[in-house]
């Protein structure tokens, strides 16, 4: 099912029921925005959500009965204007109307990532004195109530999904499916309550908090970042108009609520456009969900398209002569003129039509595999992607962009105009949106959309905001000759080694993760003679190699440590040094020794945040013995790690670690591109 069907699961058939009335003119909340979009289109599809395999509906008529309802219930629970409601579990379109109802009546939603262990969640929730908490299934409600007793201030706790949660005390929880349909029949039978839930809208202003979200925590614990309906609706709007969005673009929502992308993407852009929000069935079925609905607009982080694009090369290893032939034949092709079509350049008569072949024949059936055929804009973000990767799925036609946001900013801070789309910068300033170099090379901003502040943190909001209203990224960029932004690394992790050379570590190892063959990596340099590196390789992609080629392994860790995967890992690097001699500012900082890590780094080992970013100290510290043996000459070294099984049973991994030597180039000389400009 598919497009702007009138059918919705529950809905009345009685169209005539009107919408709120009480509204004021301004549109300036988004569950204002939400009783718009009823009055202007009501039959118009709102969210989708796949269940069982079936795609159920539901428009904007039904959504704000729902979200109305909603509202009563929380209002009949005692939560008032100002009190903090918990959104825990992973995209379903009555977690995305829990905020919303939240917010009609003063309310403020705290999206938590449903990936936190218990400990985790227990920080955010008491920090953020939450009363009430909606969640999606079984396994969040036992997380909350195993934390309990370390959030006092919390309540009642509503879920969506009722398997396995029958036998439960359900003195304080309550399934979300008849607490909104009690709330709207209490709205029916009682005008009192009507009046006072209308009164609520009406009353919130766009200068109203709107929302908290907090940061995965790379550097210590997670901060509040406190939004505006204002702060959030500018930004909405930016990207909106940027990209001609409206009430026929359609979104695919799966990256975590409580990343400010998904709140921007997923719910805030989605309410002022009337755009429709598809919730897949689960995170295995994104892509082919993708691929039924006909997504217009989408997002993800690099590791996304890199492994959608590894997973394709992986298979055509396995395809027949000929047609591995035709694909890199076309392919090829698609490398010298693809984006030159997709940009509007002039393109020779002949390329093009061997093109229109190409895309009969290999680009369009890649793009529909990748769900992406009806794409009319996507964007990537979070960490850089891979010059060739970036270029390949321009070249199959699909509008790839990339952005520079933080949460911070509400997302927008850079975005690539049609026509200046580089893999190597992240864009020009978005129109609204100010941007200077500091003294030492970070970047600031300054938008409508900067947040008002970090919740119970007054000495990091005045050491992050300027009194004059720019923030303080944290990131070291400068601007190229084109005019656009470049983003190097996080200023306090840019350091010097010992000969002077400056040190960027995440542009170090971004540049060895643009191989499919390498999952993540660590380098270490700063005050030191050379540079040292931590390699993770990339199971799926290292795991094919190895069955094509006949290598038998049992383990992460034996696969790692295998000669051949060495000398693999050793050309990557030997190919990132050449690069890197290749420019002047970067060229001290090439590799001299590296190793493979024993075992991937995961956020359940406290090695990653949330959001699948390093946590550099945290590593260095738990990994110290490696790193001395990278520095102190050593051909490898032993290592003892205690890991968290999925169970949350502990065990204890323990290894020889390799460690492999590497040529360093002569660094070439040319003119380096002018560090800064505003």
């Amino acid at each position: 099912m598919h497009a702007n069907e009138a059918e919705r699961p529950g809905a009345r058939l009685d169209r005539e029921r009107p919408v709120t009335t009480s509204v004021a003119a301004r549109e300036d909340t988004f569950p204002k925005l939400i009783v718009r979009n009823a009055r202007v289109r009501p039959r118009r599809t709102a969210f989708r959500h796949k269940d069982l395999g079936i795609w159920q509906s539901w428009d904007w008529g039904r959504v704000h009965e729902s979200v109305r309802g909603f509202a009563a219930g929380l209002h009949g629970l005692g939560v008032r204007k100002g009190d903090k409601v918990a959104i825990v579990g992973a995209n379903r379109p009555r977690l995305y109307w829990a905020m919303a109802a939240a917010q009609w009546i003063g309310a403020v939603p705290i999206p938590v990532y449903a990936d936190s262990v218990a400990e985790e969640m227990a920080y955010v929730l008491s920090h953020a004195e939450v009363v009430t908490a909606v969640v999606q299934d079984q396994e969040q409600v036992d997380k909350l109530l195993q934390v309990a007793d370390q959030v006092p201030t919390l309540g009642h706790v509503l879920y969506d999904e009722p398997r396995g949660l029958r036998d439960y005390d359900h003195a304080r929880l309550h399934p979300l499916t008849e607490f909104i349909a009690e709330g709207e029949a209490r709205l029916a039978r009682e005008p009192e309550l009507a009046s006072v839930i209308d009164g609520a809208l009406e009353a919130g202003r766009g200068e109203d908090l709107a929302i908290i979200l907090y940061t995965s925590g790379t550097t210590g614990r997670p901060k509040g970042v406190m939004l505006t309906h204002d702060n959030v609706l500018a930004a909405a709007r930016m990207g909106c108009d940027f990209d001609r969005l409206d009430e026929t673009d359609e979104i695919i929502a799966y990256l975590p609520l409580a990343w400010v992308g998904d709140h921007i993407f997923s719910y805030a852009q989605a309410i002022l456009a009337g755009l429709c929000v598809n919730c897949p069935e689960s995170p295995e079925t994104i892509v082919e969900d993708r691929r039924e609905i006909g997504t217009t607009y989408a997002f993800a982080p690099p590791r996304v398209f890199e492994n959608m694009l590894t997973l394709t090369m992986v298979r055509m290893e396995d395809a027949g002569r000929i047609k591995r032939a035709m694909f890199k034949y076309f392919i090829d092709h698609a490398g010298k003129v693809g984006e030159k079509i997709l940009n509007g350049e002039r393109v020779g008569t002949g390329d093009r039509l061997l093109y229109a072949i190409g895309d009969f024949l290999v680009y369009g059936p890649l793009r529909n595999r990748f769900g992406l055929t009806g794409i009319k804009v996507g964007y990537t973000a979070g960490e850089a992607i891979g010059p060739e990767i970036f270029r390949f799925y321009r070249s199959i036609g699909v509008n790839l962009k990339q952005l520079y946001g933080q949460t911070e900013a509400s997302v927008y801070v850079t975005m690539q105009p049609d026509g200046e789309i580089y893999a190597d910068t992240v864009g020009r300033p978005v129109p609204g949106v100010e941007i200077k170099i500091d003294e030492n090379g970070e970047v600031l901003f300054r938008s409508p959309g900067v947040f008002l502040a970090y919740y119970k943190d007054d000495a990091k909001t005045a050491e992050t905001k300027t009194q004059d209203g720019f923030v303080r990224s944290g990131d070291a960029g400068f601007f190229a000759e084109n005019g656009h932004l470049k983003i190097i690394d996080r200023a306090k992790d840019v350091g010097k080694m010992n000969d002077g050379s400056l040190f960027p570590p995440k542009y170090v190892e971004n540049k060895l993760k643009f191989y499919p063959n390498i999952k993540e990596a660590v380098a270490y340099g700063n005050g030191r003679d050379f540079v040292g590196v931590f390699v993770n390789i990339d199971l799926t992609a290292v795991g094919n190699w190895a069955e094509r080629n006949n290598v038998i392994y049992a383990s992460y860790q034996e696969l790692a440590q295998n000669p051949q995967v060495y000398e693999m890992i050793a050309g990557h690097v030997d190919e990132v040094n050449r690069s890197l001699a290749a420019e002047p500012m970067m060229g001290g900082a090439q590799i001299k020794r590296f190793l493979i890590l024993h075992k991937e780094l995961d956020a359940d080992d406290g090695e990653l945040t949330r959001t699948q970013k390093v946590r550099r100290g945290f590593i260095a510290e738990r990994y110290q013995p490696l790193i001395d043996a990278l520095y102190d000459g050593s051909s490898e070294a032993d290592i003892r790690t205690e890991v968290t099984f999925e169970d949350g049973r502990k065990g204890v991994i323990a290894a020889r670690v390799k460690i492999r030597d590497m040529q360093v180039y002569p660094v070439e000389t040319h003119a380096p591109v002018r560090e800064a400009a505003e």
